[in-house]
């Protein structure tokens, strides 16, 4: 959960869901931290640590690129936000926050792939997309908090694979054409961002989840809910960017999770609005895409709880 209650809201209609939804963002705003910063790293610590092959993933040749990516962050960090994060010589320090102390980062640790420091560094997860024969293709990675995907079901697989379960998103779609497309034409120097939204029974920021596990709920008719109140629902919101890197031309993807109750709409001061927008774009949703979200068995039960927000 977020400190502060106040989730982002691309839910009331200002994202769509299962659009492309591309905005351009300047490139100091491609990191964003906030008052959890120090849970999120203690968080990835612990799954770097007990389940490395499941968090971090890289092809051999990818080295050079992720290094371009720490070497990246590790100038964007202090310029942008030296109240957080600073650097001596090779060590970058968070600022300890909260009771909580400060940690450290040694960027010149040989131990550890230099994309898993740049993971330890931010609550991002980070994902290096390279471009060969089939397109582009995830090609490194750190992912600690999915959104109901695993990484081994994705890695090193191409945008038409790694998007193949997203209803409108396969290959040969126009949004596949229009994906690969952007990435074709995104130059040194631009950024762009989208959101998407999902609603989730856990408030665990690790939430891997397969195919295998997704075509099962979807024949069995069972949702996210079926043994949880859906009042008690968590809202699962993502800000992805995209840049380009440019010393290798490869594409880093980055993800942010933001997480809070359900019940926080609320309090937030536009409660009716955003509770509402919620509703309609819950009761916009195809019997396809209901099914992607594994919300088909709960969408009425969650469509009645935040019109009575809305009313409220």
């Amino acid at each position: 959960m977020r400190a502060g209650g106040l989730p982002p809201t691309p839910y009331d209609g200002s994202s769509r869901p299962f659009t492309i939804g591309l905005k351009p963002i300047g490139p100091r705003d491609l990191i964003e931290p906030d008052a959890l910063l120090l849970t999120y790293l203690a968080e990835k610590d612990r799954l770097i640590e007990e389940r490395p092959s499941d968090v971090f993933a890289a092809e051999p040749e990818m080295e050079d690129s992720q290094a371009e990516v720490l070497a990246m962050l590790a100038g964007h960090l202090p310029a942008v936000f030296p109240e957080t994060w600073s650097r001596d010589g090779a060590v970058m320090t968070i600022a300890g926050a909260a009771g909580v102390a400060a940690r450290t980062v040694d960027l010149s640790d040989n131990a550890q792939p230099p994309l898993l420091a740049a993971a330890r560094l931010v609550q991002e997860d980070l994902v290096v997309m390279r471009k060969g024969e089939d397109g582009w293709r995830m090609a490194a990675a750190c992912v600690c908090f999915p959104s109901s995907w695993t990484l081994a079901e994705k890695f090193s697989r191409p945008l038409q694979h790694i998007h193949r379960p997203v209803p409108g998103f396969g290959a040969g779609t126009r949004n596949a054409e229009v994906i690969t497309r952007i990435f074709d034409n995104l130059k040194p120097g631009m950024a762009v961002e989208r959101w998407n939204w999902s609603l989730s029974a856990s408030n665990a920021l690790h939430h891997p989840f397969s195919e295998f596990a997704r075509v099962q709920r979807a024949t069995s008719g069972r949702g996210k809910f079926s043994c949880a109140d859906p009042a008690a629902a968590f809202i699962r919101v993502e800000r992805q960017t995209l840049s380009r890197l440019p010393r290798s031309g490869d594409i880093l993807f980055t993800i942010r999770i933001h997480l809070d109750p359900l019940a926080v709409l609320g309090r937030h001061p536009a409660r009716r609005e955003l509770a509402a927008g919620f509703a309609g774009q819950l009761l916009e949703l195809s019997a396809e895409q209901l099914a992607y979200k594994g919300l088909a068995e709960d969408r009425d039960r969650l469509v009645a709880i935040l019109r009575a927000i809305a009313a409220a």
